[in-house]
């Protein structure tokens, strides 16, 4: 990587890095050390792929790479906005007052882990080579345990409803996972 690479990877790692500490860490909520850990990976697959982006459009890894980033943006802006407007969080940020169970939460639980599964999957078909399929990995790994974390504390805080909605949906793909 180039010295600008280096410069923006270090200035993207303070941001997460302080994104992390302010929204999860900071209140005990520790599926936040995952979730950096996958926004790394993120960070580090687009500063590897960038310069191929847009290089022979047309080829089978390019026309997966934009499915895959097209379906994660849909999939985030829907996600986000159903979560602010059904979940009603009380900072802004994370933490929900109220269970979601409708729209995207009707099928998944996670789907704004699903969009950064996708876009990190999507980042590494611009070029899937050894090192971009080894990030995108360690960040679908990274997301599951975020997820699981992240379930913990959820039950801890909505109880047996969360325990009943963790049995009537799927972790991140509707009706199979």
């Amino acid at each position: 990587m180039s010295l600008v690479n280096w410069i923006i990877f270090t200035f993207l790692t303070l941001a997460n890095f302080w994104f992390s500490w302010w929204v999860s860490l900071r209140q005990k909520r520790y599926h936040g050390i995952f979730r950096f850990l996958s926004f790394e990976c993120i960070i580090v697959l687009v500063l590897l792929n960038y310069p191929i982006w847009f290089r022979d459009p047309l080829s089978e890894f390019q026309l997966t790479s934009w499915l895959l980033l097209c379906g994660s943006l849909l999939i985030a802006i829907v996600g986000f906005y159903q979560f602010y407007h059904y979940g009603k969080p009380a900072d802004r940020m994370e933490e929900t007052t109220q269970l979601i169970k409708t729209g995207l939460y009707r099928y998944i639980r996670h789907p704004l882990y699903l969009s950064l599964i996708l876009g990190g999957f999507g980042v590494m078909m611009k070029n899937p080579e050894w090192i971009p399929i080894l990030l995108s990995g360690v960040n679908l790994i990274s997301l599951y345990l975020t997820a699981k974390i992240e379930e913990r504390e959820m039950i801890r805080k909505f109880g047996k409803e969360y325990s009943v909605y963790i049995k009537e949906t799927k972790m991140f793909i509707p009706f199979i996972l």
